[in-house]
């Protein structure tokens, strides 16, 4: 016997069009409908996304019937009922689901963004988490507020103004390329070359222009840094973002491909991994290192109790150390001194040398011999700064 047909709301073509638009538009459009939009008080937060899907329609080439917001309301109430919405008040914007995330991840992402805009202070992310979390409301509610919680945070602060906004509010205004961080990161991922300018230098007297690919924002220790690689030259480096100016110019809007971008990228991270500290060296020597032509130096220091645990509990602080303790004292259990060895080119030891300071009379440098003289000469001008 045949089976009579079942209609459904949505069997209509125009229904059917209608729903789909409307799922397209809360997908491209998180957020979209929130009571505290540009809207006034007086206007339904349904007509915006109203109107966005009659803007989609135009331009997917589709009728564009005037979709009564009674309407929309039934189409969002199924929504509901398939579980694609959730059943609280979506007072701050509409979404499905948590997009690419599950739940779980979902929080673990945000945790993310909350250190990075909190402690490193960027500027970007500040605003995503800011519009997440007002987005996110009804569901923080939902879970007794343990979304926000922080349960994993990053501490490392910067210690420079970051944010523009911030900046005009504590009137701390610093004339610095953090105001240009939009056109920076565009020029990133399209592989745009710029000119930018050094507004100081500490390490030196002047400062000059650069034409440079900007390879990546990397956030290191206390501040943020531009990874770059030179325009003519191919020479990678690293540098403060608030040592230059507040300014920007791209040299042309012909880029070079993400994928040209990955490989000087991936060089300079090489280089970071192969030396300590941030400082990729002078070009000649880069350029060895590169081709795998540069001698590394070993470099050997001895520590003391109690800083021979601290330093015996780094297993993976470079990839290239050996860490080797005395024969432990039969009464206390505890060895008289460690050896940590590693392999370093010769643009990482004044970096090195920073980090063994921080142990003081717990390290003593056995090799090479020139950062042996280096570390008994600061031990020796320490002494008499204190006499």
């Amino acid at each position: 016997m045949p089976r009579h047909p079942v209609t459904h709301p949505y069997s209509d073509h125009a229904a059917f069009e209608r729903f789909m638009l409307l799922i397209a538009v809360l997908v491209q459009h998180p957020g979209i409908g929130g009571r505290n939009s540009k809207a006034s008080a007086d206007q339904d937060a349904l007509e915006s996304v109203q109107t966005q899907m009659k803007i989609l329609a135009h331009e997917l080439g589709l009728n564009q019937p005037i979709y009564s917001i009674p309407t929309l309301r039934k189409d969002l109430a199924t929504l509901r009922q398939y579980g694609i919405l959730q059943g609280g008040r979506y007072d701050w914007g509409y979404y499905l689901g948590t997009g690419a995330f599950n739940r779980q991840e979902l929080q673990l992402a945000i945790h993310a963004l909350a250190a990075q805009a909190n402690y490193q202070g960027d500027p970007r992310t500040k605003q995503v988490y800011q519009a997440l979390a007002q987005r996110l409301k009804g569901l923080n509610l939902t879970t007794s507020g343990a979304l926000f919680y922080p349960v994993r945070t990053q501490f490392n602060r910067a210690i420079v103004h970051t944010d523009p906004e911030e900046m005009a509010a504590k009137r701390q205004y610093r004339d610095t390329l953090f105001h240009c961080l939009e056109t920076l990161e565009t020029a990133i991922v399209q592989g745009l070359p710029v000119k930018i300018r050094q507004a100081r230098n500490p390490y030196q007297n002047k400062s000059k222009s650069w034409e440079v690919y900007p390879l990546q924002l990397l956030y290191h220790d206390i501040a943020w840094y531009l990874i770059c690689e030179d325009f003519t030259s191919g020479h990678l480096s690293v540098s403060r973002v608030d040592r230059f100016k507040n300014y920007l110019q791209l040299l042309n809007s012909e880029g070079r491909g993400i994928e040209s971008q990955w490989r000087s990228l991936q060089a300079a991270h090489q280089l970071l991994e192969n030396g300590w500290g941030l400082f990729l060296g002078e070009p000649e020597e880069q350029r060895m290192e590169r081709q795998g032509s540069l001698t590394l130096i070993d470099v050997k220091v001895r520590f003391f109790p109690p800083v021979t645990r601290f330093i015996a509990e780094g297993e993976r602080r470079h990839p290239k150390q050996k860490i080797r303790l005395a024969v432990p004292d039969k009464g206390t259990g505890e060895a008289a001194y460690l050896d940590y060895m590693v392999k370093l080119p010769a643009r990482s030891l004044d970096e090195f040398s920073l980090w063994i300071n921080r142990f003081m009379s717990s390290a003593q440098v056995l090799a090479p011999t020139t950062l042996v003289e280096k570390h008994k000469a600061a031990a020796m001008y320490l002494i008499q700064r204190y006499q």
